[in-house]
């Protein structure tokens, strides 16, 4: 049975609809000082027992970098028990990522991909007021705390639509966790298991993954991977514009690219026209499957959606390996309806990914289904959404009677930094609080 008393609440609920989000960035420049925040974040963090309380829709998460372990004092045969891509770092591992060009660490918001980011703070909540609430404990934690500095914050905010920048509806898809007491959202998948997603338990290999050490840092715990990503909303409208034979085309050319319309409503259930009100419906807004649709007629192969999470295609084998719990929370203000040139503003999405295999789920997926496409015999196609397309690329869907390639994809998402997180339990953040050196 999954310990859910010890496990963060951020680990394993699902993002609330509206939502309102901030995160900060620490640096802890006096061991002491770390480790007596350690200890006070304890009565801040909330775990993922009592899943249905109205307290549990709010919450605030405590993550670590590598280098904000070592700040802490954790011991060298602690430190190297984590994952190898953790100890590295996100900004090291940008080439691996697709994080080239314009999306590498060089052009990254300081400090994020530095060595001096130590501790990120999530607060997540449905509403302002209990952000804010949330917000004035952690503020509490930090108060008259000297030694750790803040260094950064993003405030996040559902927008009017309800929609991620783009104009797609988002956080649809969630899995199921198996000991979780959180249902999933696709009624075809069956509940994965809870070593995926938090150290200490079999994953769908049937063993416990690689776990930090001692036990006590490492149970219940997980790893969390954080984006910025500013999305290029103008170039995305005006890329569709020009690829689109007549206005209503547009939405067309859009879904095939995500895999879904804007409404959310997947093309699986609607492939010819969209259908708002099965977008807005949860209930069947994620019932559907490939099988049905080998070729791609109805969802292409190369879409988004189906890129990041194949169901049950060709490749279904492997899928449950790779899943992983996906939240996006979008930033800045929103670029008018129709508008068609930039206006400079920085928007798009903070995301996070929560797993507990770095390699085999976030770093595998970037790299593999997202910036490649040797996977579905696409070749070296990337995902025509968030691949790191440089003008070159092409996206083909199937079409009758012949299929329809779209030329020129620019990069319509850049990677403005990121960082690696270890997310503990709540015991660990105790044991973290009472090092000594």
């Amino acid at each position: 049975m999954l310990e859910l008393d010890d496990i963060q609440s951020g680990v394993l609920r699902p993002r609330p609809t509206p939502y309102v989000a901030t995160y900060i960035l620490l640096r802890i420049d006096d061991r002491s000082a770390g480790r007596e925040l350690m200890g006070r974040l304890c009565s801040v963090v909330s775990s993922s027992a009592h899943p249905q309380s109205p307290a549990a829709e709010c919450w605030v998460s405590v993550s670590l970098t590598y280098a904000g372990l070592e700040a802490l004092g954790v011991p060298r045969d602690s430190l190297d028990s984590f994952a190898w891509e953790f100890r590295q770092g996100m900004a090291a591992r940008a080439r691996a990522l697709g994080d080239e060009g314009e999306s590498s660490p060089e052009h990254w918001e300081w400090p994020l991909g530095t060595r001096d980011v130590h501790v990120i703070l999530t607060a997540l909540s449905p509403d302002q007021a209990r952000l804010d609430a949330a917000l004035a404990r952690a503020d509490e934690a930090l108060r008259a705390l000297g030694g750790v500095q803040i260094l950064w914050r993003q405030a996040c905010h559902a927008l009017s639509t309800e929609r991620e920048p783009f104009g797609f509806r988002d956080g649809i898809s969630h899995p199921a966790v198996e000991g979780s007491g959180i249902p999933g959202s696709n009624p075809h998948e069956e509940p994965l298991k809870a070593g995926e997603f938090v150290l200490g338990y079999p994953d769908e290999t049937g063993t416990p993954p690689p776990m930090p050490q001692p036990d006590v840092l490492g149970r219940n715990g997980t790893y969390i991977v954080f984006r910025k990503l500013h999305q290029r909303v103008a170039g995305f409208r005006q890329y569709l514009k020009d690829n689109a034979r007549k206005p209503e085309d547009e939405e067309l050319v859009a879904a095939k690219m995500m895999g879904r319309w804007r409404s959310g409503a997947p093309l699986a259930l609607c492939p010819h026209h969209d259908d708002p009100a099965l977008g807005a419906d949860p209930r069947r807004n994620n019932d559907f499957h490939y099988a049905d649709d080998p070729t791609g007629y109805k969802t292409p192969p190369g879409s988004h959606a189906r890129r990041t999470n194949p169901r049950d295609a060709s490749v279904a084998g492997v899928v449950r390996l790779h899943r992983m719990i996906r939240r996006g929370t979008a930033y800045g203000t929103e670029l008018p309806e129709g508008v068609l040139e930039d206006d400079g503003a920085d928007r798009g999405l903070m995301f996070a990914f929560i797993g507990s295999h770095l390699g085999r789920q976030f770093e595998f997926v970037q790299s593999e289904w997202i910036n490649g496409g040797e996977f579905l015999g696409l070749g070296d196609a990337k995902d025509p959404v968030t691949g790191a397309n440089d003008g070159t690329g092409e996206f083909a869907y199937p079409r009758r009677p012949i299929p329809r390639c779209l030329k020129g994809l620019p990069r319509f998402v850049v990677t403005r930094g990121g960082e690696y997180g270890f997310m503990p339990g709540l015991r660990a953040l105790r044991w973290l609080a009472d090092l000594r050196t």
